[in-house]
């Protein structure tokens, strides 16, 4: 085996349940995070020896996911929302687990401008070119994600009463 690939497992095994995560943000479906994530690091994995030297690997596997996922809801333009946390060791706490809840209400490009926004702290520049839209599609995703979100009682709220 050579160093190289002894590196990328290192880095598989590392960030493998991170990454899972974010896909499960992305996608809101445990199955499709998985997609995503194998999918990301398949390329990863062609890529290895130019990435790992000049580049942070992590960000580009949760790139290539980003790009992935709204390559596949272009294609199926649908809504797949569900109510199922996925299995393991997630484990933030209650309030934290119900805004991800809420975020799987929205439609799937507003939450990920939300997750690319506030969870990977991305610029507006930053997210248009990750999902390939332009700054001002952003803001306004971000503007009715938030609007539609503050209609229902806070998460952090409903927590305090």
């Amino acid at each position: 085996m050579r160093l190289g690939d002894v590196e990328f497992e290192d880095f598989v095994r590392a960030r493998g349940p991170a990454l899972l995560r974010y896909g499960y943000v992305l996608s809101g479906n445990a199955d499709d995070a998985a997609d995503l994530v194998q999918e990301a690091l398949l390329k990863l994995s062609g890529a290895w020896r130019r990435v790992r030297n000049k580049d942070n690997p992590e960000s580009y596997v949760r790139t290539v996911m980003a790009r992935q996922h709204i390559s596949w809801w272009r294609k199926r333009r649908r809504e797949h929302v569900t109510d199922e946390v996925p299995e393991g060791s997630y484990t933030d706490d209650h309030a934290f687990g119900e805004l991800w809840k809420e975020l799987a209400t929205l439609p799937r490009k507003q939450r990920v401008v939300l997750v690319l926004r506030y969870y990977e702290d991305l610029s507006d520049k930053e997210i248009a070119e990750i999902l390939g839209i332009s700054r001002g599609t952003v803001r306004s995703q971000a503007f009715h994600a938030l609007n539609a979100l503050r209609v229902k009682p806070s998460v952090l709220e409903r927590g305090r009463a």
